[in-house]
């Protein structure tokens, strides 16, 4: 079980008083951080003396946000064991009538929905399959006619490959995590944007020892002297980046601080990885050169984000002796990616470009129609103009994210706090909003923002029957 120390809650509760009784914002601020799967179910509190020490609070009043949550479902206490995080149950109590809306419109994920040609790939993938029936079967690197199909996209966007540089894994989420595990020791330190991609967050804390951030901001980018002075101060073995419409923040770094990047890098002998999900996902603008194009950058794609989600196929672009590590780390948790599924990523890359053009159409109206819509219903929030990716990050102007989400939930939307993408519980002024999903939906998800903009006042009752949010 994990034992969550009263230091850490605290860190992870960022500015959570919001007004109103402070059992009341506490309580609220915790189990936001259960929903959003910041505070795993199944871990321990501390204990409600500690809390209240850290905090500068009575005993009475964390008592207080605990008997809350109790109250709601979210804690389990036995006496001698302390209070565990869970979830309420569902359908085991009939909703009131006038009661909170289940939540019914999900946004937590900046997702699109399957590719059109998906069914036709899958039906000529099934075909080629029984040819390698006879194998058995164990693929820790990757089908070589896969390798070479994704060798050739890099070369042809000017990073010439060979496809010994290649291994294919089961999605980003699991090329991140083999490459932290790797390339990290206990004791070294990883550089990572904020805001930035939550469970690469995850994935490189349980690998190192500390995170260092460097700030992104949507309209300035990457923050240049910062990113000098974190190499020169913590000398990180690692440093994680998303040069190509950063999630959440939608930002491009330009050739210019990529070439910078990479020169510090290599003067303090740390290595480069580049979360590259999101880079042919371009809606307007030239594309620029990866990272790798600058320098020696271990580079992470998918097809998770512009196929399907639910087509686990990624892949690490390296030298080929970081491959060889990388596949001898790899047994220790998997023995290889799924063979069909990589035939069915194969035919996709066939009609590639054809993909990449329908997406690239779906999303400008999605984009468009999400910032004519808050223009229209919420002109004081500042909304980014984005180039390409498939979310902007929202400036609402109040240090009320998590408000606003909880308030959000009570109308049937579901949305991945700002704090969300940060660490500390910073971001409360941001939200990140996909642009990916239906017209339709879109419509609906903001009209329930703009209600619960103007609902969000201190005190107010939320809904305390929602499930744990992941976002991607």
């Amino acid at each position: 079980m994990m034992v969550l120390s009263a230091r850490r809650l605290a860190v992870d509760l960022g500015a959570w008083r919001a007004g109103g009784p402070a059992y009341e914002a506490l309580a609220d601020r915790i189990r936001l951080l259960a929903l959003d799967g910041r505070v795993p179910l199944g871990t321990r509190l501390p204990a409600e003396r500690e809390l209240a020490a850290e905090l500068g609070l009575s005993r009475t009043t964390v008592a207080a946000a605990y008997t809350r949550l109790r109250t709601a479902g979210y804690l389990h206490s036995t006496r001698g064991s302390g209070s565990v995080v869970v979830m309420p149950g569902r359908g085991t109590t009939p909703a009131d009538d006038d009661g909170p809306a289940a939540v019914t419109l999900d946004l937590s994920k900046a997702a699109l929905p399957a590719a059109p040609q998906i069914g036709e790939a899958v039906a000529r993938a099934a075909q080629e399959l029984p040819a390698y029936l006879n194998g058995h079967g164990f693929d820790p690197i990757g089908l070589p006619r896969l390798r070479q199909a994704l060798a050739e996209r890099y070369t042809g966007r000017g990073v010439p490959t060979e496809p010994g540089q290649i291994m294919v894994t089961l999605g980003a989420q699991h090329a991140i995590s083999l490459v932290a595990r790797t390339l990290l020791r206990r004791s070294d330190t990883a550089l990572v944007e904020a805001p930035s991609y939550p469970h690469a967050y995850e994935a490189l804390r349980s690998a190192g020892r500390r995170l260092v951030p460097v700030a992104v901001d949507a309209r300035q980018g990457w923050d240049g002297d910062g990113l000098e002075q974190a190499f020169q101060r913590t000398r990180p073995a690692l440093a994680y980046v998303m040069p190509d419409f950063h999630n959440p923040t939608g930002a491009v770094m330009p050739g210019h601080q990529r070439e910078q990047l990479m020169t510090v890098a290599a003067r303090h002998g740390s290595v480069v990885v580049a979360d590259e999900t999101m880079a042919e996902l371009r809606i307007d603008g030239a594309a620029e050169l990866p990272l790798a194009a600058y320098g020696p950058a271990v580079l992470i794609g998918s097809l998770n984000k512009t196929v399907w989600g639910g087509l686990r196929i990624g892949w690490i672009r390296a030298d080929t002796e970081t491959i060889r590590r990388l596949e001898q780390a790899r047994y220790a948790n998997d023995l290889g990616t799924p063979i069909l599924e990589q035939l069915i990523g194969l035919e996709m890359l066939s009609t590639y470009e054809e993909l990449l053009s329908f997406r690239a159409l779906q999303l400008t109206r999605g984009r468009d129609h999400l910032e004519a819509l808050l223009r229209e219903h919420l002109p004081t929030w500042d909304v980014p103009h984005v180039s390409g990716g498939l979310c902007t990050w929202v400036n609402i102007g109040q240090p009320v994210s998590s408000q606003l989400a909880l308030a959000a939930r009570d109308g049937g939307l579901l949305l991945g706090a700002g704090p969300r993408f940060g660490m500390g519980g910073v971001f409360e002024r941001f939200l990140r909003l996909p642009f990916s999903y239906p017209a339709e939906d879109t419509r609906r998800a903001v009209d329930i923002l703009a209600q619960s903009w103007h609902s969000v006042i201190p005190g107010r009752t939320v809904s305390t029957d929602a499930a744990p949010a992941l976002v991607y």
